[in-house]
């Protein structure tokens, strides 16, 4: 994992991009906590696939348990 101030990505975005297209995450620090994380697109779909199928798996479990009870 990368990480980076505003202005150094501005001056350097390509390199980032290009970073975080090939599987390595760039943190781009901002005052108060408001960090952000640049990703590749197929990083974040993979992330958004395991976040769907994990929220599918704890209805099952809590329809599971209903049914038990």
């Amino acid at each position: 994992m990368i990480a980076t101030k505003p202005m150094d990505l501005r001056a350097n975005l390509k390199n980032y991009l290009d970073n975080a297209f090939n599987g390595e995450p760039v943190i781009v620090s901002r005052k108060n906590n408001r960090n952000v994380v640049i990703v590749s697109e197929q990083d974040y779909n993979d992330m958004m696939k395991a976040k769907r199928n994990a929220e599918y798996l704890a209805m099952l479990s809590q329809s599971e348990e209903e049914l038990k009870s």
